[in-house]
Parts: structure tokens; C-alpha cells; sequence
């Protein structure tokens, strides 16, 4: 009975760059989430601790240690007197704070945690560096673009790391564009049924003029996308292979899970959504980028002691379809039948490039959109990994009952 599970997840719906979310806070909008998952829950007491995924503090009002998780929960109207803890893993981060939440849990330490993250890419401010002892007095200044070009200024940009890894893997552009275009083709589908609902907290957003819209599907997706559309992108960063195209936007959104030892929920008669099974953390040489899903993946199975074919879903972010096709190629070990198996259960219902990739927030979307498929599916187990800046990678196996 000691256990870890999930008694309720929610998400934002996920903005475009400078789309309908860009006016929200990154305190607001994950106060948002927070509220939700408890009031889903029917859960009514204390939340023990926050471990919330958050990749930069530019875009607070706060840019110097903004204690983010303590003012977002605040925000939230959780009690004072909850501890919190905010962390940088870049994409990972999210999933890393459910495997933080899980082992307080284990631990002892707490009986009710949320997990999640917020990014909010419209909000970042450009920079200016070395004012404050440089007597600038006249001139001009030059500014920078954090976001420009996306990576980290002492390696190589991230798409570029991720297209010369995809081809020596034997993953094309044309391959990569294929999966971008089933990527939307399945969210269109998920979306059609109804089946985001779950997740998906429909926001209404005031607006300049006219009356206020409410907004309830990703605005990444994109109900036009062709392979000969995409195979006109150029690609971008000098990457041989990634565009805007075969990749997500820089987008808006929080997402939250709300953790609890199974012997809590039981008590209070909770619904139960999943199970933790088990986590990982790994990681690898910085430009491995796009092999770290597939390392954790096999890191998770090994420490749960399953098999890849006793997982019906598996969930691996698209922060390109590099990485997705990659991981899932490695995961087969070279077997095209075997890869043709593990690709059908992979992303069934759409993954970043349609969906959006907020980045610290992305690791527990990818945990709840596999938990309500594998409900729909009459439960059994899935894992979910998520690469993260520098080759950082997490995963963690539930189950549903």
C-alpha cells in the first residue's frame, strides 16, 4: 500500500508565441492549473509540498529569485504554510517534479503533493548585458534575444545537435516531416472525438474589442499541414534536418498533477487515475539530445522489471520529430517489425509538434495524456519520457487499473 497515485490531472490549453495566452503572468497561469486539479479531485486539505518545473525567471516580475513555486501557490490560495520548491531541468523539469513529488511521497515525507510547470515564452523580455559597471553614458545599446537562437551559447543549438543526430541514426528530413504531419493528423482526430476534454481547462480570454473568446484547443495545431508544405521550410539554426515545421513552437501553458500515497486516497474515498510505477533521471553527452528518451525508457523498464511489449502506450515529447523517431528506433534495437509495433502505440494522439511545447511544462502533459488514453483503453501500463536541454532525460511507468 505504499504507493504513489495520481488523483487528478489538468493543463492549460497551450498558446502560440505571442498568441492568446501572451498577457498571462506565469504566476496567473499556473495558479490556474493548481486550483483546477484540486477542485477536480474534491480533495479538500492540505497539500504537503510543490516541486513546480520552471525554466527562467526573466519573465517574472521578480527577475531575481522569484521563488516562483511559493508565489504561484499562494496565487493559488494554497495554504501558507505548504512548502514548495521551483527547479530548472529545462523540459524535463516537469516530469522531474511528479519523480520529486513520488519519492517525497515514498519517503514519507508528505501524503499530498502537486507536480507541474509553467513556460510562457511571450512573456521573455529581450536583454541588455554589462550596464551596470560600464559608465554607459551615450550611444546605442545593443539588446539580445534570449530566445534567439534557441540553445545554449557555449554548445551548438539544439536543432542542430538534433538533425546531425537524427541522420546518423538514418532519420531523414523526409521521415522527420512524415511525423510532424501525423503528429497534427492524430491531434486533429483526439480533438474531434473529444478526448482533450479531460485535460484541457477551457480558459475565456477578454479581449481588446468585442466580446472575450474561450479558448480550448492547442493553437499550435495547424489543420492545414501537408508534406509538401513542410517540405518547402528551410531549416533553421543551420540544423540538416529540423525546421519549424518537423518541430513545436515556443509556447504557453502550465500544467499540474496532484500525487498522494494510495493509503491517503483510499481514506478519502479519491477517484485514482494512475498508478507510478516507477521513474528515472539520466543523463548524457550534451549533443545526445535526441538519444535520452529512449536511454530513460530503458533505465525505467529495467529498475520495473518489464519488457517494452507490456506497455500499451508510450508517450516521448516531439520537441522535434528527431528525437521521437530516434528514441523510438533505438527502443527496437534495429528490428523494422518491432519498430513498426512500438510506433503504433507511440503518440496515438498527437505530440508536440501539434500540440506545443511549453517547455518546463511539457513532462506532466505527456504523464496525463497517456494516463486518459490508457483509461479510455481499459488501463494497462504506459511510460512517458521527455528529453531536456544539454541531453537530460526523464521517464516514469504508471499504471492504470
Amino acid at each position: 500500500m505504499n504507493e504513489v497515485v495520481i488523483v487528478s490531472a489538468a493543463r492549460t490549453p497551450f498558446g502560440r508565441f505571442g498568441g492568446s495566452l501572451k498577457e498571462y503572468s506565469p504566476v496567473n497561469l499556473g495558479a490556474i492549473v493548481m486550483c483546477e486539479i484540486i477542485n477536480r479531485s474534491g480533495y479538500d486539505g492540505s497539500v504537503d509540498d510543490v516541486f513546480w518545473g520552471v525554466g527562467d525567471t526573466v519573465s517574472f516580475k521578480d527577475v531575481y529569485t522569484p521563488v516562483i513555486a511559493r508565489q504561484t501557490l499562494l496565487k493559488a490560495g494554497l495554504s501558507p504554510e505548504t512548502q514548495s520548491c521551483s527547479l530548472d531541468k529545462a523540459c524535463v523539469s516537469a516530469m522531474s517534479a511528479i519523480r520529486l513529488g513520488a519519492l517525497t511521497i515514498l519517503a514519507g515525507e508528505a501524503d499530498a503533493v502537486i507536480a507541474g510547470g509553467v513556460t510562457t515564452f511571450s512573456q521573455i523580455p529581450h536583454v541588455v548585458r554589462n550596464l551596470r559597471f560600464a559608465g554607459h553614458r551615450m550611444g546605442p545599446v545593443s539588446m539580445e534575444d534570449p530566445l534567439f537562437e534557441l540553445g545554449y551559447k557555449d554548445f551548438a543549438p539544439v536543432a542542430v545537435d538534433a538533425g546531425k543526430m537524427a541522420l546518423m541514426h538514418g532519420v531523414g528530413r523526409k521521415e522527420q516531416d512524415q511525423w510532424a504531419v501525423l503528429s497534427h493528423h492524430r491531434y486533429g482526430e483526439a480533438h474531434a472525438e473529444g478526448k482533450l476534454k479531460e485535460e484541457i481547462i477551457p480558459l475565456t480570454i477578454s479581449q481588446k474589442k468585442g466580446e472575450p473568446v474561450t479558448l480550448e484547443i492547442d493553437e499550435q495545431y495547424r489543420t492545414d499541414v501537408s508534406l509538401d508544405k513542410l517540405a518547402r521550410l528551410a531549416p533553421i539554426y543551420g540544423s540538416p534536418t529540423c525546421t519549424a515545421g518537423n518541430a513545436p513552437g515556443l509556447n504557453d501553458g502550465a500544467t499540474a498533477v496532484l500525487l498522494m500515497s494510495r493509503n491517503k486516497a483510499l481514506a478519502l474515498g479519491l477517484p485514482i487515475l494512475a498508478t507510478v510505477i516507477t521513474s528515472v533521471s539520466i543523463a548524457m553527452e550534451p549533443h545526445l539530445l535526441v538519444e535520452t528518451p529512449a536511454k530513460a525508457i530503458r533505465a525505467a523498464l529495467q529498475k520495473a522489471a518489464l519488457k517494452i511489449d507490456d506497455l500499451k502506450l508510450l508517450e516521448i515529447n516531439e520537441a522535434f520529430a528527431a528525437v521521437t523517431l530516434v528514441s523510438s528506433k533505438i527502443l527496437a534495437d534495429g528490428d523494422p517489425g518491432e519498430l513498426r509495433k512500438i510506433r503504433k502505440r507511440l503518440n496515438v494522439n498527437g505530440g508536440a509538434i501539434a500540440i506545443g511545447h511549453p517547455n518546463t511544462a511539457s513532462g506532466a502533459r505527456i504523464v496525463m495524456t497517456m494516463i486518459h488514453e490508457l483509461r479510455r483503453r481499459g488501463g494497462g501500463y504506459g511510460v512517458a519520457a521527455i528529453c531536456g536541454g544539454l541531453a537530460q532525460g526523464d521517464a516514469i511507468i504508471v499504471r492504470v487499473d
